[in-house]
This record gives structure tokens, C-alpha cells and sequence, in this order.
């Protein structure tokens, strides 16, 4: 299991997430310290990156948007994501950097 997925529970899988805000396109751009480095277009300003990293997760992921939540870190950059419906092993695949 990857380093930056925090836990797997009953409630879901999660995940640990540095947001990068103002990026030129929505990104996973790999690993940084333990956490999954997420780019994401929109500015860190009244939840608009919040909401653009939980969408951008949804659609990387596969899932509803409904699915994901976040656990904490709202206004931060560093953040933890909880993801319901998937294994930590889809996670992963699906979110790894590696995947191209």
C-alpha cells in the first residue's frame, strides 16, 4: 500500500493530498513528502480548490463526487481526502503517479 494512503476503514480509503492551487491543468504530479502532490486550475480562494481537487479525484477515480469527502485540511494545502466505494489497491492504481 502506498505511503500516502492514510487508512482503510469501514468508511472508506484515506488518502493524504498536497494541493498545488493556480496550476496550468489539474494534475496527480506525483509524490512529495508522504503525500499524494495534486495541481489543480483553480485558486485557493473560498473553497474553489477544495472543490476542484475533489472533482478532479471523482473523475481520476472513477466515482461520484458525493463519494469523496474532506476529512481535513480545508484551508490548507495539505489535506486528507476520504474516498468511499473503492479498495485501497483501486486507489492506488487508479491515483498512482507512475500510471503515465
Amino acid at each position: 500500500m502506498a505511503n500516502w494512503i492514510v487508512s482503510v476503514d469501514a468508511a472508506g480509503v484515506t488518502i493524504a493530498v498536497q494541493v498545488v492551487p493556480r496550476a496550468s491543468r489539474n494534475e496527480v504530479a506525483g509524490l512529495q513528502g508522504g503525500l499524494l502532490k495534486v495541481r489543480v486550475t483553480a485558486p485557493p480562494v473560498e473553497g474553489a480548490a477544495n472543490e476542484a481537487l475533489l472533482s478532479f479525484l471523482a473523475a481520476t477515480l472513477g466515482v461520484r463526487r458525493r463519494d469523496l469527502e474532506l476529512v481535513s485540511g480545508a484551508q490548507a494545502r495539505r489535506k486528507l481526502v476520504r474516498i468511499r466505494g473503492l479498495d485501497a489497491d483501486t486507489v492506488e492504481a487508479r491515483l498512482s503517479p507512475q500510471r503515465g
